[in-house]
């Protein structure tokens, strides 16, 4: 029948817009080779898109890596006009099907310079604004379409009970019940679903204004044994899916289009090689009817210890694909996996039922993604991307995410600071530093420090609020003449941690870094201080020196908006989160959480004073 309306000149039904989605889907699905199959299934990085690669190989879909850019300081446009280049690649192959590019827009579009950076998702934790972070979603939507990007690789919904992980920062909450109720950031990147939306079928709104978005890492990443990135998480079932898995079905009944697979093992089994949990449990018992990806390189583990990663690639390929994997982030040696792919379904270790079902997951969420009707960029898009609305709003997020954990002495409120005084103090590695407040996968997959794209620091910030007669003196480690003869009507010290990610971020050593309790010490020895410590997770306080202190205020990783700590240090505004994550009292006590039964947090999750209002522990509602 399709090749009767070929010879007819008539258009393929799969090009028809107005004909159901699995129609189009099986139209498609019988048209192609195996070739074409095992190409839709590739991820490749965007260095190994090529004209070979898109139109004559047919590669599903690019990414770029943390840290990847068309140029340095790359324009919205300069991505734009990249990925639309791409996709005129992709659409003169023989089906001529789009490619969907994806990115790591994990706090904002945070590899693109100039883009507005939100916090991080613990510090969005603390918020416990699921409408927030609705809003965060919408507009970070907008500026990865502005760049003619279709899909992110977000949210992170891991639940991390060990601040020892590198990748703590990218978790809302160790309380999957606050991890659930910030989901509707789904709901902000892909848009609202109709009510009668069938539960775990993707979804996207709009192609103009909304992004595929990506639910991760499934399943247990924040649950390994002593936090450990890529390790093992080491409880029964029931654990897993109360803990670990709750926040997946919220996803799912608001249309994700993607899931992506955790690179850790569950009681010893590697999860990119779970038939169990991916295809029985995601796919069966959860219904999920998107598409599964793998993490970068993902399947190129499954062959270690007993093999060097990714040497015995066919054994790799066989294991994921099996177990239900649908997209393999490759992302390198797409023609390697091409050959391996086609071998082994032509030798029977892949039956072609289970690349049917891959690719009719695929092509569905290309197909409900709208890029068959608009694969192209929209220019009208560009000047959103850093817009002083979503700064406004990035703001907003940086104030609410603010966790006030002292304030003043013996009864008496040191906060909030007078903005009229003669002399004040900042000091602190983290106080000028953009790259340091927005943290990793910033512009460099890592993050970095300095003026790695536009923003507003503490200092500026400080700078740009105190009165006109008030002199701000700024040095990140001041003398000792300085603090003994500056005569500071206060000061306010910032520490905190150098961006990181993933495994690079996994310590067992939790003390402030650059000697940030000395510092604190020797300032608030001789000046009322405010501390205000920016990190992905909690940080050892020792109790002499949380005893010195006048306040001392939890900003996470605030990203661009620095004016949103301003906000209401100076009393604008007052303090309204509460801590996601337990901040334990010593490394001693780790892995510590709220059900543990001998809690002895130095602040439990929870906890966040107020200024002006009384305060109300949120647990206890």
């Amino acid at each position: 029948m399709a090749a009767a309306a070929a010879a007819q000149g008539e258009a393929p039904l799969y090009k028809d817009a107005s004909a159901p989605v699995e129609a189009r889907v099986r139209d498609l699905l019988g048209r192609m080779t195996l070739r074409e199959k095992a190409a839709q299934m590739a991820q490749i990085e965007r260095t190994v898109a090529s004209p070979r690669t898109l139109a004559e190989l047919g590669a599903g879909s690019v990414l770029n890596a943390g840290g990847s850019t068309p140029r340095e300081r790359a324009s919205p446009a300069d991505w734009a006009r990249m990925v639309d280049d791409m996709q005129r690649h992709a659409l003169s192959s023989r089906l001529g099907i789009p490619i969907l590019y994806g990115t790591d827009a994990v706090h904002g579009h945070n590899n693109v310079y100039g883009a507005t950076i939100f916090p991080h998702n613990v510090g969005l934790g603390a918020t416990r604004d699921a409408e927030l972070l609705r809003k965060i979603g919408e507009a970070t939507a907008l500026e990865v379409r502005a760049t003619g990007i279709h899909w992110t690789f977000a949210p992170c919904v891991a639940v991390c009970r060990d601040p020892r992980w590198g990748r703590c920062y990218e978790s809302y909450s160790e309380d999957p019940e606050i991890v659930r109720s910030l989901t509707t950031i789904v709901t902000g990147l892909q848009g609202q679903p109709p009510s009668d939306h069938p539960h775990g079928y993707p979804y996207l709104a709009s192609v103009r204004e909304n992004v595929l978005a990506c639910a991760k890492h499934f399943v247990g990443d924040g649950g390994t044994d002593k936090g450990i990135n890529e390790g093992n998480a080491i409880c029964s079932y029931e654990d897993l899916e109360r803990i670990h898995m709750a926040p997946y079905p919220d996803c799912m009944a608001q249309g994700v289009a993607t899931v992506m697979a955790s690179y850790s093992k569950w009681n010893g089994e590697p999860l990119h090689s779970s038939r169990y949990l991916l295809t029985d449990v995601l796919k069966g018992k959860l219904g999920f009817k998107g598409f599964l990806v793998s993490d970068w390189e993902g399947i190129d583990r499954l062959c270690e210890p007993h093999e060097p990663r990714g040497s015995d690639y066919r054994y790799c390929i066989a294991q994921s694909v099996n177990a239900g994997m649908d997209m393999i982030m490759i992302p390198h040696r797409f023609e390697k996996f091409l050959e391996d792919l086609v071998f082994l379904v032509e030798k029977g270790e892949i039956p072609m039922s289970r690349i049917d079902d891959a690719v009719e997951r695929i092509l569905r969420v290309k197909f409900i993604s709208g890029v068959f009707e608009h694969p192209f960029s929209d220019p009208s898009l560009l000047d959103i991307v850093g817009c002083k609305e979503h700064r406004l709003l990035a703001r907003e997020a940086v104030r609410k995410s603010l966790v006030l954990l002292k304030n003043g002495k013996n009864q008496q409120p040191f906060l909030p600071l007078a903005k009229n005084v003669k002399k004040i103090l900042i000091a602190g590695t983290h106080a000028d530093d953009i790259g340091f407040q927005c943290g990793g996968w910033t512009i460099a997959w890592h993050g970095d420090s300095g003026k790695i794209t536009l923003g507003t620091s503490i200092l500026e910030a400080i700078q740009e609020s105190v009165g006109v007669q008030t002199e701000v003196v700024y040095e990140k480690c001041p003398t000792e003449a300085t603090i003994e003869n500056g005569e500071f009507s206060y000061a306010v010290v910032v520490v905190g941690e150098v961006p990181y990610a993933e495994w690079t971020g996994d310590r067992t050593d939790l003390s402030i870094p650059f000697d940030g309790s000395d510092l604190i010490t020797r300032v608030a020895n001789k000046i009322p201080t405010l501390v205000i410590v920016i990190s992905g997770r909690p940080l050892v306080i020792e109790s002499e020196v949380l005893e010195k202190i006048d306040a001392l205020l939890a900003a996470w990783l605030p990203g661009s908006e620095g004016t949103g700590i301003i906000d209401c240090i100076f009393g604008d505004h007052d303090f309204v989160g509460t801590l996601p994550v337990t901040w334990f009292r010593s490394a001693d006590q780790l892995p510590v959480n709220a059900v543990a039964a001998n809690y002895d947090p130095l602040f439990p999750v929870g906890y966040g004073l107020r200024m002006f209002s009384t305060y109300e522990d949120p647990t206890s509602k």
